[in-house]
């Protein structure tokens, strides 16, 4: 899969996320579902995500031997990051709450797997030439 056609179908994925976002509150008014900077989290999941794949991306196609490598290696970037923004999140709001929590994991577990289904396709692309 080369990199224009991931940026597509992830500009889909994004725009799907957006949508099911926007609608929630709607479904279940007089809930807090959502922390009050969720879109900044939301971006930076998302940007992160990105990064991740694109640094992936440049990996197999330099080396292809080295291809796993490369793929663990930005999930653990990917996870590191994350994990300081966790730590600055909490620093800056005193606890954190169910709702953060929820929010985060869903977000980071939804980017996840996009990501590992779209490195998968590669892999088997590669392992069919």
């Amino acid at each position: 899969m080369t990199l224009a056609k991931f940026t597509s179908i992830y500009l889909i994925f994004v725009g799907l996320l957006i949508g099911i976002i926007a609608v929630l509150p709607v479904l279940f008014p007089g809930k807090q579902l959502f922390i009050d900077n969720f879109w900044v989290m939301f971006g930076f999941l998302a940007g992160i995500t990105y990064v991740a794949y694109m640094l992936v991306d440049i990996g197999i196609k330099r080396d292809p031997e080295v291809g796993i490598m490369a793929i663990m290696g930005s999930i653990a970037v990917k996870m590191i990051f994350c994990m300081a923004f966790v730590l600055i999140y909490s620093i800056k709001t005193k606890g954190i709450g169910t709702v953060f929590l929820l929010n985060f994991f869903s977000l980071y577990l939804l980017f996840s797997v996009f990501e590992v289904y779209c490195l998968l396709r590669n892999l088997r692309h590669q392992n069919l030439k």
